[in-house]
C-alpha cells in the first residue's frame, strides 16, 4: 500500500470520526441550526408575505385613486354643466347676438377658470375646435342651446390639473386623463415615456366605470377607469419610485428588524454561552488540578443572572469535596511524617541500643569469663579491677534501660513527680558527685549556699543536673571548665550550665531536644551516648512545671538554662 492510499484512508477516517467539539463550539452550532436558520427562513417567508401585501396594497391604492379622480371629474362636470345651463338660459332671453357675446365675455372675465366662452353652429365646428385646443393644451365642454346652436366652454389643462389633483399634490403616482382619441386632457407627474407606455398597454376593449389593473409588472400596477359620462379614461401608473418607497423600503425595514432581533438573541445567547463557558472552564481546571494532586485549588465562578443554579451548586459541592480531600491529604501527610519519624526512631533505637548495649555487654562478658577461668592464677588486684569494670558497665546498662523506659512516660505526659521544696545548692553538689568525670574536667559551681528554695522533685532535679553536667563534660573543649551559675527574681530561679565548644548553629539547637539527636553525627561521633539525654531532661523539667532553653554564643559554645518556680511563690499541691 503506497503513501497516497494511506493519506486517502486517513482523510476518510477523519471524516467518519471527527474530533469532539468543545461546549462553546457545540452551542454555536446548535444556535446556528436552531435559531439562525429558522430566523433566516422566517425572514424570507415574512418578506415574501410582506411583498405580497404591499403589492396588493399598491393595487388597491391605484384603484382608489382612480375612483377618487373619477369622483373629482363627476363633481367638476356637474358644476360646469350647471353653470353652462344657467348661462344657456340667460342667453335665451338676450335679444341679439352682440348682447350675447358681451355677456359671455363678462362671464369669462368674472370666472378665471374659463379660458374662452363662445357659441358655435354645428358639432363639426366643435370637433375642429377640439383638435385646435388640444394642441394648445386646452380642452372644451359644450352644451346645446335653445336655438340649436352650441355653447362651448374652453378650459386650460393646468386649471383642470389644479382642480383634479389638488388632494394628490404629494403623491408620486403618475395620473393621466385622456379622451376617446387618447388625447391627454389632464396629467399629474407627467413623464412622456411612461405615459406612452401606459397608453400602449391599455386593452383594446375597456370595461366601463370600474377600476381595472393591467400591465405586466407585478410590483408596478397600472389601473385604468373608463368613464362613459363624460367619456374619459383615467390611468393611474405606479412608478418605480413608489415601489421602492413601499415594497423595497418595507422589505429593508423588515429584514433589518429580523436582523436586529436575531442579533439581539445572538448577543444574549453569546453572553449566556460566555458565562457558561468561563464557569465550565473553571470546573475543568479545578478537576484537572485535583487530578494532578493540587487539593488546595478552589473554583471561583463568574456569577451573574446568566449563571445556572446547577453550575453554582456543582462548584460549591466541588469546593467542599476539595476541602475534605485537602484535609484528608494533610492528615495523611502528617501521619506519613509521623510514620517516617517512627521508622527513623525505630532505626535509631535499634542502632543506638545495639551499639550502646554491645560495648558494656562485651566488657562484662569478657571480664566475667576471665574471673571464671581456673587454668590461670588471678591476683587480688586484678580481680578487684575486673569487678569494678563489670560494676561500671552494669551501671551503664542500667542508665540506658532507665532512659529507654522513661521515653514513653515523657511522650504520654505520665511522669510521676513528687514536688517539694528543694535546695538547689545541695542538689548541684550531689549531682557533681554522681556525674561521671573520667577526664577530671574542672567544674565551677557559682551557686551560693543561700540560693532560695525551688519547687521540684529532688531525685528528678538531681537526675537532670547530672545529665546536663555529663553532657557538658563530653562536648567541652580540652582544658576548659564547666560553669554552673544561677539567678533568681521574686517568682522563679534560673540555673545555667555552660561549657566551651564551637558555636552551634541555630538550626542545630532547635533539634537537640528531639530523640536520638547528638551534637556530633554518625560520621564525626567522638563520644558515647544514646542521644536521649536532652530529650529526657526537657521532659523531666516540664513535668516539674519548669522551663528549659538552649543557647550558643562566642563566649560559651553551649549553654542550658533551666527555670523553676520559687517555693515562697507557689502553694504545694498534696
Amino acid at each position: 500500500m503506497n503513501i497516497q492510499t494511506l493519506r486517502k484512508i486517513n482523510k476518510i477516517k477523519k471524516i467518519l470520526h471527527p474530533k469532539r467539539l468543545k461546549i462553546a463550539e457545540q452551542i454555536l452550532i446548535v444556535l446556528f441550526i436552531a435559531l439562525l436558520i429558522p430566523m433566516i427562513i422566517s425572514g424570507l417567508i415574512i418578506n415574501n408575505i410582506n411583498q405580497q401585501a404591499m403589492r396588493h396594497q399598491l393595487r388597491i391604492s391605484a384603484e382608489l385613486i382612480a375612483n377618487m379622480i373619477s369622483d373629482e371629474i363627476d363633481v367638476f362636470y356637474k358644476i360646469v354643466n350647471g353653470e353652462l345651463k344657467q348661462i344657456n338660459t340667460t342667453l335665451h332671453y338676450l335679444p341679439n347676438q352682440e348682447t350675447k357675446q358681451d355677456y359671455l365675455k363678462k362671464i369669462q372675465n368674472n370666472f378665471s377658470y374659463y379660458a374662452d366662452l363662445k357659441l358655435v353652429n354645428t358639432l363639426k365646428d366643435i370637433e375642429q375646435l377640439k383638435k385646435q385646443k388640444i394642441n394648445e393644451e386646452k380642452f372644451i365642454l359644450y352644451q346645446k342651446t335653445s336655438n340649436n346652436k352650441y355653447l362651448v366652454a374652453v378650459f386650460n389643462n393646468s386649471d383642470l390639473n389644479n382642480h383634479m389633483f389638488k388632494s394628490l399634490k404629494d403623491d408620486a403616482r403618475q395620473i393621466y386623463i385622456i379622451d376617446t382619441s387618447n388625447n391627454l386632457i389632464a396629467q399629474h407627474n407627467y413623464t412622456e415615456d411612461l405615459y406612452k407606455q401606459s397608453v400602449k398597454l391599455l386593452p383594446k376593449k375597456l370595461k366601463d366605470n370600474i377600476p381595472i389593473i393591467y400591465g405586466n409588472k407585478k410590483n408596478q400596477p397600472i389601473a385604468y377607469l373608463h368613464k362613459t359620462n363624460p367619456e374619459l379614461t383615467i390611468i393611474v401608473n405606479t412608478t418605480e419610485k413608489i415601489t421602492k418607497n413601499t415594497i423595497n423600503e418595507n422589505r429593508f425595514k423588515l429584514l433589518m428588524a429580523v436582523f436586529i432581533s436575531s442579533l439581539s438573541i445572538f448577543i444574549i445567547v453569546a453572553l449566556y454561552i460566555y458565562y457558561m463557558y468561563i464557569n465550565i472552564r473553571q470546573l475543568f481546571k479545578g478537576i484537572m488540578a485535583v487530578s494532578k494532586g493540587s487539593y488546595e485549588r478552589r473554583i471561583h465562578l463568574l456569577k451573574s443572572i446568566f449563571t445556572p443554579y446547577e453550575i453554582v451548586f456543582l462548584a460549591s459541592e466541588f469546593n467542599k469535596m476539595a476541602s475534605e480531600i485537602h484535609k484528608s491529604y494533610l492528615q495523611l501527610k502528617e501521619q506519613n511524617i509521623k510514620l517516617e519519624q517512627l521508622n527513623e526512631f525505630r532505626s535509631n533505637l535499634i542502632d543506638t541500643v545495639s551499639h550502646e548495649l554491645r560495648t558494656p555487654l562485651t566488657s562484662i562478658q569478657g571480664y566475667t569469663s576471665r574471673l571464671l577461668r581456673t587454668d590461670i592464677q588471678i591476683d587480688e588486684e586484678t580481680r578487684q579491677k575486673s569487678l569494678r569494670i563489670i560494676k561500671k558497665q552494669s551501671e551503664r546498662l542500667k542508665r540506658l534501660i532507665e532512659d529507654l523506659l522513661v521515653i514513653p512516660d515523657i511522650e504520654r505526659d505520665r511522669i510521676r513527680v513528687a514536688l517539694e521544696p528543694v535546695w538547689i545548692s545541695d542538689s548541684i553538689e550531689t549531682a557533681m558527685t554522681l556525674a561521671k568525670n573520667q577526664e577530671e574536667k574542672e567544674i565551677i559551681n557559682n551557686i551560693s549556699e543561700d540560693f532560695p528554695l525551688v519547687i521540684a522533685d529532688k531525685d528528678r532535679i538531681e537526675q537532670v543536673i547530672v545529665n546536663l553536667i555529663e553532657n557538658a563534660i563530653k562536648y567541652s573543649k580540652e582544658g576548659t571548665p564547666i560553669v554552673i551559675s544561677g539567678d533568681y527574681n521574686a517568682q522563679e530561679a534560673t540555673i545555667n550550665i555552660a561549657n566551651q565548644c564551637d558555636k552551634i548553629p541555630e538550626e542545630k539547637l532547635k533539634t537537640l531536644f528531639e530523640k536520638f539527636i547528638r551534637m556530633d553525627d554518625k560520621t564525626t561521633r567522638t563520644t558515647r551516648g544514646t542521644g536521649l539525654g536532652l530529650f529526657i531532661v526537657k521532659g523531666l523539667v516540664e513535668a516539674m512545671n519548669g522551663k528549659i532553653a538552649l543557647s550558643s554564643d562566642e563566649e560559651y559554645g553551649f549553654k542550658v538554662d533551666i527555670v523553676f518556680p520559687l517555693f515562697k511563690s507557689v502553694t504545694l499541691k498534696p
